[in-house]
């Protein structure tokens, strides 16, 4: 747990549990390596993972030196979308681009296991039927007796400070992840939106997110 100070929250301190290196491969062929950590002591009590990707060593060296803080993107996981690749979302087209962004620059890739915006994968399953009968997915939630967006980013905080990372380059459009960092300790020195990944069934859910919680999307006009 975290207690609130004057200027941030502090968390207790969390340790590398483990580390392997695992080769990926995405359906799209593309592949690179990443050194995939976990943890002990997070407060949570979930089996969240990190994924170091690219040269994540040396921009370690640069960031405690002075130099840009290394790329880091929390990807909440998303079964339907990381997996089985959903067209409801844009969780599966945003993982792939923030391994391969992260892997060209040194980073890390904080996969957190918060399905449906911390619902779970059943409850978020019940929201999409309430979505086919006219919900927004925030509605939706809500409608379940559940909170818009239920996630709590204590443990990324946590797993960031035990790999030694401090200073972040924030590869997200939400701006309540940055926020949240931000309370925790973390000083995020950018954040930088992904790519808009657009499709037919994933529109009203983009544009509902860009307008209600003011997430960075850059969605065409209507024509």
């Amino acid at each position: 747990m975290f207690e609130a100070t004057a200027m941030h929250m502090t968390v207790a301190k969390a340790s590398i549990r483990r580390q392997v290196t695992v080769p990926l491969r995405f359906p799209d062929g593309y592949a690179t390596t990443a050194r995939v950590m976990t943890f002990d002591g997070l407060d949570d009590g979930k089996e969240h993972l990190a994924l170091g990707l690219g040269d994540w060593q040396r921009a370690l060296t640069k960031s405690a030196a002075g130099g840009r803080a290394p790329l880091v993107r929390p990807h909440s996981e998303c079964l339907t979308g990381d997996v089985f690749g959903s067209q409801r979302c844009d969780c599966g087209p945003q993982l792939r681009e923030a391994v391969e962004r992260i892997a060209e620059q040194g980073g890390f890739l904080l996969y957190l296991r918060q399905e449906g915006r911390g619902i779970g994968l059943y409850a978020k399953l019940d929201a999409y039927a309430l979505q086919d009968d006219g919900l927004d997915t925030y509605q939706a939630n809500v409608a379940l007796g559940r909170g818009e967006d239920e996630r709590d980013y204590t443990a990324a905080a946590q797993m960031l400070l035990a790999l030694g990372v401090d200073r972040v380059r924030l590869l997200s459009n939400n701006p309540d992840k940055a926020g949240q960092l931000a309370d925790l300790g973390i000083d995020v020195t950018q954040r930088i939106p992904t790519g808009v990944h657009l499709s037919a069934a994933n529109v009203r859910y983009l544009s509902v997110k860009a307008s209600h919680t003011a997430h960075t999307i850059d969605l065409p006009l209507a024509e």
